[in-house]
């Protein structure tokens, strides 16, 4: 495998795989996915794609609810790009034969919360998983683009005048050094550091960590997305019962068939996601009970079993018959609104990197996301790419490494293995229960505190005084340790960018001291307009960005 790149795009959900399409054809792109495709959380995204492509819908329409959403921290211009390219990328993914489900000739629209139009194109209950099934195979034809998995990307690789170059990764049980004149982080969100996630297992914040230790400015990390109606089996993973059951018409109960959503909001079930979600949680509050109860009775059996038959075998499996009992429901995280800043051409504050989809924070999402934007940010943004410029830094230009690098050897030792497995299972228990759908100050400062701790815990042991300390071109090859040294290695990196995103998250709870979007401070309740502005981060300093007019 060749190590040097015109372009590297560390990622394989939608955003990665869209952007790899569009990038120029005569760049030689290396795609670095950490699993075997296609694992993503873009792979589990049911509800469908947002686009104002019906007569009675438009631009202006799709703008006002994704601003309304926003809780006043959108870029309008970020939202209107958003908007008005819409319909142009779902025509690109009906051509690369995206089977969307149709009402005859038409393309079929569903409405979802917080949507004033019906314009969720979607494909069955597995939206994500048409797009990125078709994408994946469109990647996998393409000559110009090297798989490179499985592989994990460690660090940012910086010249001396910081421009970014390349990364280091492992892979098979080695470190290795990947030169690039451009670097595309798509890696997706952070939800496992959450105990309650509908995210999959791959969603471990990597790139945000990667490019905060790097230095690149960062944005909003405290608006989280919790997604109000995940199921709540005991032993069941929380799959996501896709918002757009509540659309088409189901209805969000207690055990006493009680509609309490409507005690919070005019629209019931379909207000935003944060308010459905702190309605949950203050019901279960206030009642003790485990979970609430999602009815999906009063949708048609036809239109049940033509729109979600996903749901439906999911819910069979776990011995819920959707036709003749409610699901059991609670919120659990979903999508993080925060990330790397990054304009519209993807371009963040490192020269040479970029970032797009949820690892970046471009301005379309602000406080709270808009149903379905999501898969649209990543084919939108993605496609930008097509327009990068290497400027003659391309992979010719990088000097010769005549030697390889230096070459070291070093092992896995016991107690390695012991504290990374028991951080990652501790860390996401404690940052759900401090910063979950309802946060306070005590509670934050108390997790971090906790948190610091584990940094210092973990930067002490020996593999990551290797890793952590490791210098350009060094390569390490580490000696067997029960033939497990990927897995170990990967479940190292992992935790140690769960450790800084969970650091992260918890600083910039604490930092907004009011309630916007998904942040929500029941000591700090109501909507400040003093803090209608941005938290950035940038190292390890928090402060505000002007006030949004």
């Amino acid at each position: 495998m060749t190590d040097k790149f015109d372009v590297l795009v560390i990622g394989a959900g939608a955003a990665g795989l869209y952007t790899a399409l569009c990038l120029p054809e005569h760049l030689h792109v290396g795609l670095i996915n950490k699993n075997i495709l296609p694992i993503s959380a873009s792979d589990w995204a049911q509800g469908g794609i947002a686009a104002a492509i019906a007569p009675e819908d438009s631009a202006a329409l799709h703008v006002k609810d994704t601003l309304a959403a926003g809780a006043g921290l959108c870029d309008l211009e970020a939202v209107q790009f958003l908007v008005e390219q819409a319909p142009d990328c779902i025509d690109s993914l009906v051509k690369m034969g995206v089977a969307f489900d149709r009402t005859g000739p038409d393309l079929a629209l569903t409405l979802e919360a917080a949507h004033s139009r019906r314009r969720v194109l979607h494909s069955a209950d597995t939206t994500g998983k048409a797009v990125v099934s078709t994408l994946t195979a469109k990647v996998l034809s393409r000559k110009n683009i090297q798989l490179v998995s499985p592989a994990f990307a460690l660090s940012l690789w910086l010249d001396e005048s910081g421009r970014c170059q390349g990364i280091s990764s492992i892979c098979d049980s080695r470190v290795k050094w990947l030169r690039a004149a451009a670097v595309v982080l798509a890696t997706g969100g952070g939800g496992q550091v959450f105990a309650q996630t509908t995210n999959p297992s791959v969603s471990t914040g990597d790139g945000v960590a990667i490019a905060w230790r790097a230095g690149a400015l960062l944005r909003d990390l405290e608006f989280v997305q919790f997604h109000p109606t995940a199921l709540s089996k005991a032993g069941a993973p929380r799959f996501l019962i896709s918002e757009a059951v509540r659309g088409e018409g189901a209805h969000l109960v207690d055990s006493k068939g009680y509609r309490f959503a409507f005690d919070s909001h005019p629209s019931g079930e379909l207000a935003p996601r944060d308010v459905v979600s702190r309605a949950i949680f203050r019901h279960l509050q206030k009642t003790g009970e485990p979970h609430v109860w999602l009815d999906l009775r009063p949708i048609a059996v036809d239109r049940l079993r033509y729109r979600f038959p996903n749901i439906i075998q999911v819910c069979a499996d776990w011995g819920i018959d959707i036709f003749s009992e409610p699901v059991p429901v609670t919120p659990a995280a979903h999508y993080w609104m925060g990330g790397i800043v990054a304009d519209k051409f993807n371009q963040t504050s490192i020269p040479g990197l970029y970032a797009v989809g949820e690892t970046a924070s471009t301005g379309v999402h602000g406080a709270n996301r808009l149903a379905s934007n999501s898969l649209l940010e990543c084919l939108v943004f993605g496609a930008q790419m097509g327009l990068l410029q290497l400027e003659g830094e391309n992979s010719q230009a990088f000097p010769d490494d005549q030697d390889g690098g230096e070459i070291l050897e070093k092992s896995i030792s016991q107690q390695d293995i012991e504290a990374i497995d028991r951080l990652r299972v501790e860390l996401p228990s404690l940052v759900w229960q401090s910063a979950g759908i309802c946060r306070g100050k005590r509670d934050l400062e108390i997790a971090i505190a906790q948190v610091e701790l584990w940094l210092q815990e973990f930067a002490s042991l020996p593999l990551s005084q290797a890793l952590l300390n490791l210098r350009p071109r060094q390569i390490i090859d580490f000696a067997p340790f029960n033939g497990e040294n990927s897995s170990v290695l990967r479940t190292w990196g992992e935790v140690s960018n769960l450790l800084d995103i969970g650091y992260l998250i918890l600083k910039s709870a604490a930092f907004r001291t009011e309630s916007r979007g998904g942040h929500y401070r029941v000591d700090y309740p109501v909507t400040d307009r003093d803090w209608c502005s941005h938290t950035l981060i940038h190292q390890s300093n928090w402060y505000q960005s002007e006030p949004i007019e």
